[in-house]
């Protein structure tokens, strides 16, 4: 079995169809995926969304996409020289992943190494996050991918076990 990480964005706080909640949809996939394969966790962190209502966040989410904007994030980038396997997860935000995940794509190296991408979302499902992974990422293996409402992670750990025991895990 290889070395996994699980490189993740995940957003707490107020939440489409979940409402305001402590521990950010992604965060817990990141968990479930942690608890179920032995994978290491490095989640992406940044405060410029702290405490924004829904509307608002998702009106700046879709002003950072159209320009483009790498928001920053803390701390720097993992280094994953020891991993093969890279799991790649973020809420759906117009389209694809969060721009700040974009942020640490530019400072990350996945050349060569299995990159599985997966999104939690309310109707979006893997959105193009999987072709903007293969976009960022040429010489990496990226699958297919797997993606959960937000609103059934909380529920949803059987779902990602039969993702992970399909993956080998």
């Amino acid at each position: 079995m290889s070395k996994s990480i699980i490189v993740f964005f995940s957003h707490a706080g107020d939440n489409y169809a979940v409402g305001n909640i402590e521990v950010g949809n992604t965060k817990i996939v990141a968990d479930y995926i942690s608890e179920i394969a032995g994978a290491d966790q490095f989640e992406i962190v940044t405060h410029k969304y702290d405490g924004m209502a829904y509307t608002p966040l998702i009106n700046l989410a879709k002003e950072e996409a159209n320009n483009g904007e790498l928001p920053p994030c803390e701390g720097d980038a993992p280094d994953l020289s020891q991993y093969d396997t890279v799991f790649i997860g973020g809420p759906v935000w117009w389209g694809t992943y969060p721009q700040v995940m974009f942020t640490i794509f530019k400072d990350i190296n996945l050349d060569g190494k299995t990159v599985i991408p997966f999104t939690t979302h309310e109707g979006s499902g893997l959105a193009s996050c999987v072709s903007d992974v293969k976009s960022a990422f040429p010489k990496a293996k990226v699958t297919q991918g797997f993606s959960i409402y937000g609103h059934e992670v909380r529920s949803g750990r059987a779902k990602v076990e039969k993702w992970l025991k399909g993956l080998g895990y």
